[in-house]
């Protein structure tokens, strides 16, 4: 900006260069401490008053038992015991998770495990929710990361604040929603069933593997993975959740399923086959299929039944379904299904392993 000084009294008029004010920039550090306080007021939703002696003596719950529900959330134990890092929020967490177990709806041996299923699955969402709120900040000021250094850093904390206050709430409802429905369904399977049979269920567990994944990971850039990726779950999600199945994880290139009914677990391999194939931009898939006794265990899978089908999986060539002895047994009479045996393998964990390929119906 030109600024112009008239010293006509001293007979001389000059013209000098005034810089613009520049933005307020703080350096990393103060700016991460400066968005950590603000969302921290807005999620926490009171202060940090308590150390751990304070906290355990008013939620009840004894110091080690304290300490061990808190790591196995996920959050790291202050070195320092006179840190004040708890909230009102955090006494009447230990003062809840101990109801669990008083109420006898959580075996005392349980509740670390119960308590870290929770902490993970929400470690998860968490991390892909602050993605998006970051993506959300960025585009809200026309800016990206790069240059995030040389954009005034008082915006970017109001943007945060802003947003947080946006979008936490609606996420919250969502989940909430989400969970109650899947609740509803996975009850509607078995609720009513015995322990054992709740916990060993005899279903069909697969996999679907993206050929190629590796390597072609070493030619895109982040963008066009992060695209092929949603693209892939995507793809999976719909044709196994339409087909009366549900997705146990996902797993970067491969995706594990798990279905009561044989016969809809022979047309979620066959249709995971046909979207893909009719999708150029997927790399073909490899999916293997085994039936028999599961351990099922906080949303996960366990037993014999996964690693065979995780080892036909590996077997499989690009474009093809693999099947166990027990999943093509009861597949083999159906009428629009062909099952073909082919040569015993040896896999590892497995002496002589039978596969057999699936395929529809010929084509007329």
């Amino acid at each position: 900006m030109q600024t112009t000084v008239d010293n006509r009294s001293e007979g001389t008029v000059t013209t000098s260069q005034a810089s613009s004010p520049q933005p307020e920039r703080d350096s990393p550090d103060v700016l991460l401490e400066r968005i950590q306080a603000v969302v921290e007021d807005d999620l926490l939703r009171g202060a940090r008053k308590y150390d751990r002696e304070q906290t355990v003596a008013l939620s009840g719950v004894p110091l080690d038992r304290a300490q061990r529900l808190w790591t196995a959330m996920g959050f790291a134990a202050a070195e320092d015991p006179h840190e004040v890092m708890f909230t009102d929020d955090d006494v009447e967490a230990l003062r809840l998770l101990d109801s669990l177990i008083t109420s006898g709806i959580v075996e005392p041996d349980l509740e670390v495990a119960v308590t870290r299923a929770l902490g993970q699955t929400f470690s998860r969402l968490a991390d892909w929710q602050v993605t998006l709120m970051g993506r959300h900040v960025l585009r809200r000021l026309s800016i990206n990361a790069d240059n995030l250094d040389q954009t005034d850093h008082d915006e970017v904390v109001d943007a945060i604040r802003e947003t947080a206050v946006e979008i936490v709430p609606v996420i919250e409802a969502l989940q909430s929603y989400v969970w109650r429905r899947h609740l509803a369904a996975v009850a509607g399977r078995s609720l009513v069933l015995p322990d054992d049979k709740r916990t060993g269920r005899t279903q069909v567990v697969g996999f679907a593997d993206m050929v190629g994944y590796t390597s072609l990971t070493r030619r895109i850039d982040i963008t066009e993975l992060s695209t092929l990726l949603e693209d892939f779950e995507s793809t999976a999600t719909a044709v196994i959740a339409q087909r009366r199945g549900w997705v146990i994880k996902n797993v970067g290139d491969e995706v594990m399923f798990a279905v009561e009914d044989p016969s809809d677990a022979a047309a979620i391999a066959l249709e995971l086959q046909s979207s893909v194939h009719a999708d150029d931009g997927l790399p073909a898939l490899r999916i293997g299929m085994a039936l028999g006794p599961v351990l099922v265990r906080f949303g996960d899978a366990y037993g014999s039944v996964v690693n065979i089908a995780a080892r036909l999986t590996s077997a499989a060539k690009p474009g093809t379904i693999l099947l166990d002895a027990e999943l093509a047994d009861v597949l083999g009479d159906a009428p629009d299904l062909r099952v073909k045996a082919l040569r015993s393998m040896r896999v590892r964990g497995f002496h002589k392993l039978k596969p057999y390929v699936l395929r529809g119906p010929k084509p007329r």
